[in-house]
């Protein structure tokens, strides 16, 4: 039988987007301790706020289309409302940034949606794998 590309594509774009949701939450949590100990990490700008809005720039697309796959597959809305819900807050961490949040407020922000985000995905993809008309790949 063939199978249609979102069968293929949606539980890569789940994996992927919780992959990135970790480097958002390394990010914000290991990188200030790295900079302290390696100070000379500096240098690579990990530390610019270019690198939060690049990782939200990639973020965004991806997770919106796996989470709009696995809503269309297993029809639970929660999980696409938290998912975006998620995505909301780590737009707006770069959006307010320091003068309206302060560092601690962007920080938090930016770790509450990458967990909601993380999660979300974590739900499409169990859902995905219980679906009994699922062709995903990951099931076993």
């Amino acid at each position: 039988m063939m199978r249609n590309y979102s069968d293929v594509l949606q539980p890569f774009a789940d994996k992927a987007s919780i992959g990135l949701s970790f480097l958002c939450l390394l990010h914000c949590l290991a990188l200030p301790l790295l900079v302290v100990l390696l100070p000379s990490l500096v240098v690579l700008g990990l530390d610019d706020e270019r690198f939060h809005i690049w990782l939200v720039v990639v973020v965004i697309p991806l997770s919106a289309f796996a989470l709009t796959l696995g809503c269309t597959r297993h029809r639970r809305l929660t999980v696409l409302l938290t998912g975006a819900m998620g995505l909301l807050l780590l737009c707006m961490a770069p959006l307010l940034g320091h003068d309206l949040l302060g560092e601690s407020g962007e920080r938090l922000t930016t770790l509450i949606g990458s967990v909601l985000i993380a999660a979300s995905h974590v739900k499409n993809s169990l859902l995905c794998r219980q679906e009994t008309k699922c062709e995903c790949s990951e099931r076993t």
